[in-house]
């Protein structure tokens, strides 16, 4: 029996499909179903249900009990490579990332290309996508680590705050607010927004900060993404609030005016989450603390 076997069970799990267990491991979904009845010959015992037309994943008790301790030898097996990179001082291996748009396109490319400079022998595996997916994807064990605006506790994750940033208002060139130095949320009452969707957490802020201070926006248009957000801003469709970081070009290109906002609260959290039941590799620890760093740029 491989350990690329055991680690092939596993994701069959943590996935709950055939299609992505295999696509993760670069072989065939026939493949991962004869790597299952091999583990289930070996042992003699049954690991998954089987219900004719369907292809769920589910653990029978045998299973249950296989998947934690394989769980244990493939922690054991990554502490083993790590602990033998540390005899030579080399720091290896692929960190999976997931992050949602707004920090993996703005914030992150800086951090990696340090990170790959200090690091060159290990690699950053960025996925992106919708701050509920990342969430997920950690949890599942899919992904080592996720990076995430305004990152809520939740049972099974720890947090590692990285620094803040600022929320700004967004304006087309020829938009009124354009010649203000800086804008009131009071200013905002009545005015054509484009918004994130509401699921999205930057949204959420927004929302409670409006109802707190009784503000009422026209809502003419909401994406999940910050590109088309900032190009529907460009285009004339209204106002937007966003992180600075992701309009800094922009700014210097004079596509977009971008405004201070007054109040102290319009800040967005960033942070990294992990699963706190494992141990995280050399590599990811060196990531998590390059990240919490505060930049030293202007």
């Amino acid at each position: 029996m491989h350990i690329e076997t055991l680690k092939v069970f596993c994701d069959l799990v943590d996935l709950e499909s055939f299609s992505l267990a295999a696509e993760r491991n670069f072989i065939t979904q026939s493949a991962v179903s004869q790597q299952v009845r091999t583990l289930e010959d070996k042992f003699k015992r049954r690991l998954l249900e089987r219900i004719r037309g369907r292809r769920d994943v589910k653990l029978t008790p045998a299973g249950e009990v296989f998947y934690r301790e394989a769980q244990k030898v493939l922690a054991a097996y990554d502490e083993m490579q790590e602990s033998l990179r540390g005899v030579i001082g080399k720091i290896g291996g692929t960190v999976k990332v997931a992050t949602v748009y707004s920090v993996g396109l703005h914030e992150l490319p800086e951090k990696v290309r340090e990170f790959m400079t200090k690091f060159p022998a290990a690699k950053i595996d960025l996925e992106y996508s919708r701050t509920t997916r990342v969430v997920r994807d950690v949890l599942s064990g899919a992904v080592e680590l996720g990076v995430l605006a305004f990152p809520e506790p939740k049972r099974g994750l720890t947090i590692t705050p990285m620094p803040d940033n600022r929320l700004v208002l967004i304006a087309p060139p020829d938009h009124k607010f354009a010649t203000k130095k800086k804008v009131k949320v009071t200013d905002l009452n009545g005015q054509d927004f484009v918004h994130f969707e509401r699921d999205v957490p930057t949204r959420k802020a927004m929302d409670r900060i409006f109802k707190a201070n009784n503000i009422d926006v026209k809502k003419i248009a909401e994406f999940d993404n910050i590109e088309t957000i900032k190009r529907a801003v460009e285009v004339g469709f209204g106002l937007a609030i966003v992180p600075e970081p992701a309009v800094s070009e922009a700014r210097k290109a004079g596509s977009l005016i971008v405004i201070p906002l007054v109040e102290d609260y319009w800040t967005r959290s960033v942070g990294v989450i992990h699963r706190n039941d494992r141990n995280l590799s050399l590599a990811a620890k060196k990531f998590v603390q390059l990240l919490a760093e505060r930049s030293t740029l202007a």
